[in-house]
């Protein structure tokens, strides 16, 4: 019997800001439309994409209604200098020589990381850790250190518990936990490693899946109050690129099938699981021979962390650190297709930082 996914508390809280977010709209057009007379219609006011300004939302009076009449003596006043704010950035791309560093760069440049934990929050980080057998300089699982910095970040903003966990593709979980260096980073960081249980994963529906319907998925992925999706950008076989769609094949059970139609199932999958935030680890990228590798020539020392609530921007971007573009990517233009996020990236705010 396949079961829909649960409502979860994640889930709860964004139909509650939904719904609270709707009626803060009516009751401001309510109170509009009460004091506009019946004969003037009420300016139009358009949305505001991040890091953009709308000119429509700024009111600027006529000389008529600024100048003094004849009767008058205006007071002289001080007006204080307006405090400069900076809106996040869409996708923040951090470049330096410490992971730790540049990870929290790019974190706070998306908003910081109270901007995605609120206090008590349970917390899932989902690395790439695909083998056994090779350590963190191969570029084959995500930098240990990234991960551990994460699970500190989460935990400073107020996250009661933080779980990371990975189904590798060879080796066993527990292996590959150590042998990645991940568990060493997260266990000091204060959080826990997570070995996904195999009786434990359930079939559950994909209400927008285009090509597949159903698949079987570890279930705390779905009931987090935040999963953070941490893929290391590295070559691929089958799909020339693993990046952060496609590290979500790391939360189901028989990957098998999906390479019957990888790059539309892997859309399938991420317009069920939908990370809140993506932070693609570019600290070493492997060029060649993935997803294993085994060859450190095969390396490149990229230094870099790319962060975006958009996975399929955060995807986008990372292909253009292998000289590509997204459109060269199936799974990335299908994605986009889908509406689950933009590979425009020159119409979106990207802040890169550099840190010495």
């Amino acid at each position: 019997m396949k079961r829909q996914p649960p409502i979860t508390r994640r889930n709860f809280l964004k139909l509650t800001a939904t719904a609270a977010a709707a009626a803060a709209l009516a009751s401001c057009t309510s109170k509009e439309s009460a004091s506009t007379p019946d004969n003037t219609p009420a300016p139009e006011i358009k949305p505001t994409l991040p890091g953009s300004t709308n000119p429509s939302t700024t009111s600027v009076a006529s000389p008529s209604e600024t100048r003094p009449t004849e009767t008058s003596t205006p007071e002289p006043t001080s007006t204080p200098e307006p405090t400069p704010t900076t809106a996040p950035a869409y996708l923040a791309v951090a470049h330096g020589p410490d992971p730790a560093a540049i990870t929290r760069a790019a974190i706070e440049a998306v908003g910081g990381m109270a901007g995605f934990v609120s206090a008590g929050y349970d917390v899932i980080i989902k690395p790439n850790i695909c083998v056994d057998y090779h350590r963190p300089e191969y570029a084959a699982t995500t930098n240990p250190i990234v991960v551990g910095t994460l699970v500190t970040m989460c935990l400073e903003a107020g996250a009661s518990r933080v779980r990371v966990m990975d189904n590798p593709i060879a080796g066993t979980p527990g292996s590959g936990y150590v042998i990645s260096e991940i568990k060493k980073a997260v266990t000091e960081a204060g959080g826990e490693m997570h070995i996904m249980s195999e009786p434990k994963f359930v079939e559950v529906e994909i209400p927008e899946g285009r090509d597949i319907k159903s698949v079987q998925i570890y279930p705390d992925i779905l009931e987090a109050d935040l999963l953070i999706n941490v893929p290391i950008a590295k070559d691929h076989g089958a799909t020339r690129l693993t990046l952060g769609s496609k590290n979500l094949m790391g939360v189901i059970l028989h990957r098998g099938v999906f390479h019957e139609n990888l790059s539309q199932r892997i859309a399938d999958l991420v317009s069920l699981v939908r990370p809140e935030l993506t932070v693609i680890d570019a600290v070493r990228i492997l060029t060649a021979h993935g997803p294993t590798g085994g060859d450190l020539s095969d390396v490149k020392q990229m230094d870099t962390v790319i962060a975006s609530r958009d996975i399929i921007a955060a995807d986008a971007y990372a292909t253009t650190l292998f000289g590509l573009t997204g459109e060269d990517i199936g799974y990335i233009q299908a994605g986009a297709d889908m509406g689950l996020g933009t590979l425009d990236l020159n119409n979106i705010s990207i802040q890169e930082i550099t840190l010495g």
